[in-house]
């Protein structure tokens, strides 16, 4: 019998889907046999016969590089035969090279590798048959989140699995470099980006073109991650728009009829990174991706990481969802083949789309009991975790009053009904082992053992240690944070103007969303509908009445309210050190390089003060999204400087954004307008 199981709790129909363990069938039968099997896909249906090197031909050859090689020859003063060999030379770096027999290989050695990784790879199997029949009909773009390396061919496993057109996959390019793994990885279908492309013309005119060409062609399915980079802290991350922008162009040329975009949500029990990850974000240098380091990695072989789920959303149509929002008029009123500076219009457009996406994605995650877990063990005071311990009846308890809050908001939830609740939780500690541990009754914080040390540990090295096993553990947290983020939002708002009016609600609202808009990724204009959400939840969990003009506080709902604020509370007091060191500092002028590191001493020094209580402050992310919230703000400006990035701060700006953050000026002074910045 296979092996499945419904995703708990999601509103409506669509939501309730069923997911099989694609690893069942794996475990019964020869990974030989799987890997060498008949492969028979059926690709886009308009897609005439096409080679890599016709691919290749067809994007050197094109008008628009042709143009962009003459113009740059011009500028430079070099030959035009020479602009256009470099230009090979891009090319040839950048390529693709798919190739049946290293997917049969790739199958192979993938399926040896999960077995081992993961009990489970569990697929909902309505999507991938609606993939499967989108792939035939337009241009299909998968867009997964992004969360781990293993996320970069899970994809393409299962679709060879299910014979299924296997994607051409945008990387970057650091994967290409690496001996012999580089080559397979290109040859099962990975494209290579470069990190820091930035004003480099005839970069951007090859990956562009390539790009494009494919999706006229319809040469096959391409993958890629709307976030940018891998999500270091495990939520979703503000998405990129260069490759969205590619990837939409030939429909907004009307080169072809329809793209289908795919968002795809891949969830993780536990992820192989989760330490790697939290120590960069505390300033630990990213290992270089290189074929001795995965090697080096074996161990992670011997480790257990519960289960993956690669939901597939439902396939949507980019014709449908443009409609009303840009007039193509304008690109075919130019030649197709210039290049052409996209309008505003097409800018808000593909801008609404990727946060759509990033949107989509998170409501397809599938939420574990230990994410839940996460959200309560955070909120206890640090030394309760670290030294008395939580009382495991305590944790339990709370756990299954939060299952029916993140129920009520709607989430989806990978909780097995066949087993005893006290179970389901015991195996969520047992699994994360490396962040948490449970001795007589009690759940306590693992901290990073040390090697044996001639001097005592410092005591910034040991918040340093905490440090790690938090950040960990918040990675986790952030799994589930989307599901709360609107009511979080809400229920801070109602804490820092102390109103019961919603037009004052609303103002504060918006200006919690400016402030984090970095950390909770809303789909911009919709904030008027994000507020709405926000209450409805609210009120359906009992903790507030809603009337026209006032939302007020229930008896009833003062435990929900407490969790919500306490979930908001870390990101408040990690951007109030920041806003407290630049309204402080004496300097107008500051470099990043400079600040994350000087915010992270100071942070460190309020810790061991007792003034902070959070360690996530220390966190480079926070830190960064918290200086990109004060651009936005206007608080904070980048100057162009070649060198490295330097910023003007307002000193006098950034004090009113802590002022309004603390609720020490009142919200009738907030001059929000909403959804103007979005």
């Amino acid at each position: 019998m296979t092996h499945t199981h419904r995703a708990s709790g999601r509103a409506g129909p669509e939501h309730d889907e069923e997911f099989v363990d694609i690893l069942e069938e794996r475990r019964r039968s020869s990974d030989l046999g799987h890997a060498l099997r008949t492969f028979n896909p059926h690709p886009y249906r308009g897609a005439p016969p096409c080679s890599t090197a016709d691919l290749n031909k067809a994007v050197l050859e094109s008008q628009y590089l042709r143009y962009v090689a003459k113009e740059i020859a011009m500028e430079t003063g070099s030959s035009e035969e020479d602009v256009r060999e470099e230009a090979r030379g891009i090319l040839e770096e950048m390529s693709q090279n798919l190739q049946l027999r290293f997917i049969r290989l790739m199958g192979y050695t993938l399926t040896k590798v999960f077995k081992r990784l993961f009990t489970g790879i569990f697929v909902n199997m309505e999507g991938l048959g609606t993939l499967q029949q989108a792939i035939q009909e337009a241009p299909v773009i998968l867009m997964p989140n992004h969360r781990s390396y293993v996320d970069f061919l899970v994809i393409s496993y299962i679709l060879f699995t299910y014979d299924i057109p296997v994607p051409v996959i945008a990387a970057g390019i650091p994967l290409a470099g690496m001996k012999m793994v580089g080559e397979i990885l290109r040859r099962s279908g990975a494209f290579f980006i470069r990190r820091a492309i930035g004003s480099d013309k005839l970069y951007w005119a090859v990956l562009s073109e390539y790009v494009k060409t494919i999706v006229r062609k319809g040469y096959a399915p391409m993958e890629f991650y709307v976030e940018g980079l891998r999500s270091r802290t495990l939520k979703s991350v503000t998405p990129k728009l260069g490759m969205m922008h590619m990837v939409l162009e030939p429909y907004f040329k009307s080169e072809v009829f329809d793209i289908t975009l795919v968002p795809v949500s891949i969830s993780y029990d536990r992820v192989l990174e989760e330490s790697l990850l939290a120590h960069e974000l505390l300033g630990v240098p990213k290992p270089k991706e290189s074929t001795a380091g995965l090697l080096k990695a074996g161990k992670v072989l011997q480790e257990d990481y519960g289960t993956m789920h690669v939901n597939f959303g439902r396939p949507l149509s980019v014709r449908q969802l443009c409609q009303g929002k840009i007039n193509r008029c304008q690109y075919n009123s130019a030649p197709r083949d210039l290049p052409q500076k996209p309008t505003e219009e097409a800018q808000a457009c593909v801008s609404w789309l990727a946060h759509l996406m990033v949107r989509i994605q998170d409501e397809g995650s599938v939420i574990s009991p230990w994410s839940l877990m996460a959200c309560l063990l955070l909120q206890a005071p640090m030394a309760v975790l670290t030294e008395e311990g939580l009382p495991w009846e305590r944790l339990a308890e709370r756990t299954l009053w939060l299952r029916r809050l993140a129920l009520d908001c709607g989430a989806g939830l990978n909780w097995p009904g066949q087993t005893p609740d006290s179970d389901v939780m015991s195996s969520a500690v047992a699994l994360h082992r490396s962040v948490v541990y449970r001795r007589a009754g009690r759940v306590y914080l693992l901290q990073q053992e040390e090697p044996a040390r001639k001097r005592p540990i410092s005591p910034e090295e040991a918040v340093m240690r905490i440090a790690t096993a938090v950040l960990m553990l918040a990675s986790y947290r952030n799994q589930s944070l989307h599901v709360f983020a609107r009511p979080a939002l809400l229920a801070t708002a109602l804490h820092i103007t102390k109103s019961t009016q919603r037009d004052e609600l609303f103002a504060c609202f918006c200006f919690l969303q400016d402030v984090f808009s970095y950390e909770f990724i809303l789909v911009p204009g919709e904030l008027s509908q994000d507020f709405e959400e926000a209450c409805v939840l609210l009120e359906k969990c009992g903790a507030v009445h809603i009337s026209q003009q006032e939302v007020t506080l229930s008896d009833m709902g003062l435990e929900a309210l407490s969790f919500l604020r306490a979930l908001i509370q870390p990101f408040i007091d990690s951007y109030q050190v920041m806003f407290r060191y630049l309204s402080e500092e004496g300097d107008p002028v500051l470099t990043e390089k400079q600040l994350v590191p000087a915010v992270r001493n100071r942070a460190t020094k309020l810790i061991l003060s007792g003034e902070l209580r959070t360690y996530e402050a220390l966190s480079s992310d926070t830190l960064k999204n918290a200086l990109s919230a004060l651009q936005r703000l206007e608080a904070v400006t980048k100057l162009r400087t070649p060198e490295q990035n330097e910023y003007k701060v307002n000193s006098a700006a950034v004090g009113r954004i802590g002022d309004i953050l603390s609720g020490t000026i009142p919200p009738q002074m907030l001059q929000t307008t909403p959804d103007a910045r979005l």
